[in-house]
């Protein structure tokens, strides 16, 4: 019990400044004199007040446009990580504030259509201008950039999160071989965690988050996918003939993995499975790709995502005009009255454009609009920020008449 209290990140780590630090100073938080909630506890109320975090129940998880409600989107698979890790820390004796925060925000960058989404977005960025696009790297430049709150002048600002929450989100992808994670020392710039794995999280908190979005999809993937007809009972019976240790199930499978994590986990070893524990979740989890996610039954909906995407980005960069690219863009009202006032909002928000309400709004300018890769790149960005609903809504106006 507790046995990471000593390295939790409370105000007796070593690592606390850095944890808490934010890139600017931010605006007293209370009325009165005595601040009502810890710097974590801030972020967190952060992201769940702001636009993006409200959009993951309209975004897909692993099954598109269900008609079934008791499928899992991405916010219900947000909020499962959040128990998890939650479990996990409590237990440990680790800052639950903080993996509660970095846990409702780690997903936060995933574009509509789940991974698929996100592969089809990357293979337009790496052809457009040479870029790429994966949503651990998303969801920091959204939090850090894009997303913005009101402060309590009405003014839009971003939301200068503290460094832990920041680093637990491209943190938390990729997941070769998570048995005995560790966090790093080093207190990096996070602009340079440029891919998946780059660097190991700073803080306890994000390696337990990290495994916790492992632990979390495994079960209900498989419970999602029964009840959607992709696989069937003997399917999962004949994962049970291969896995003696427990019933194929969503409750079996967390209870097993998050007490058998917490029971073999030490701060000299990391956070660690026992071996048996571990080859199950692997067993798992090749399962789900080869029999849910590869399924043939999911390929007609990705290939209609290729289209709908490049079709939308297509729309989009024919009309750049340079610094007077808004204008052109509101031209398409004729056509497009819905993406045309849309987009021409975005832009103006975080563009160069001469437009822009710099009484209403105060966040960075990330645009330049004289440059057509900050243009092309601007396209991504606010593609990805879509939900399912919103990017079908957007190609239908485009393709019809």
């Amino acid at each position: 019990m507790k046995k990471f209290e000593n390295v939790a990140m409370y105000e007796t780590n070593p690592k606390w400044k850095n944890a808490i630090s934010r890139v600017e100073k931010m605006y007293d938080p209370v009325f009165g004199d005595a601040p009502m909630r810890t710097e974590f506890d801030r972020d967190y109320t952060r992201i769940i007040n702001c636009t993006a975090y409200r959009r993951l129940k309209h975004k897909t998880q692993v099954f598109f446009a269900p008609k079934n409600d008791h499928i899992c989107t991405r916010i219900e698979h947000v909020n499962l990580v959040d128990s998890i890790s939650n479990t996990i820390a409590n237990y440990l004796g680790l800052n639950s504030e903080l993996t509660r925060a970095i846990a409702v925000t780690h997903d936060i960058g995933h574009s509509p259509f789940g991974h698929q989404g996100e592969r089809i977005l990357d293979e337009i960025a790496k052809r457009e201008y040479g870029g790429k696009f994966w949503h651990g790297g998303n969801g920091l430049y959204l939090v850090d950039n894009i997303e913005l709150l009101s402060d309590r002048a009405g003014i839009k600002r971003n939301l200068n999160l503290t460094y832990a929450v920041r680093d637990g989100i491209p943190g938390h992808s990729g997941n070769p071989n998570i048995n005995g994670q560790k966090p790093r020392e080093e207190f990096v710039d996070l602009d340079e965690f440029s891919y998946s794995n780059k660097f190991s999280p700073y803080t306890w908190e994000a390696c337990v988050v990290k495994i916790a979005d492992n632990i979390s999809y495994l079960g209900r993937d498989l419970e999602d996918a029964k009840e959607m007809k992709i696989i069937t009972d003997r399917d999962i019976n004949n994962i049970d003939k291969s896995i003696e240790n427990i019933r194929i199930n969503n409750s079996s499978i967390i209870g097993y993995l998050v007490s058998d994590l917490c029971n073999n986990s030490n701060v000299e070893e990391g956070l660690k499975f026992s071996k048996e524990a571990y080859n199950t979740m692997e067993k798992i989890k090749k399962f789900n790709y080869d029999k849910i996610y590869k399924n043939e039954r999911i390929q007609p909906t990705i290939r209609y995502f290729t289209v709908l995407m490049n079709e939308i980005f297509y729309t989009l960069k024919n009309a750049y005009n340079g610094i007077a690219t808004i204008k052109s863009i509101r031209k398409l009202r004729r056509y497009y009255p819905f993406l045309s006032d849309e987009f021409a909002n975005w832009l103006e928000t975080y563009s160069n454009s001469v437009d822009r309400d710099n009484d209403k709004f105060c966040n960075k300018v990330i645009y330049d609009l004289n440059k057509i890769e900050d243009y092309l790149k601007s396209i991504i960005d606010y593609m990805s920020g879509m939900t399912d609903q919103y990017i079908v809504r957007i190609y239908n106006e485009i393709i019809s008449f």
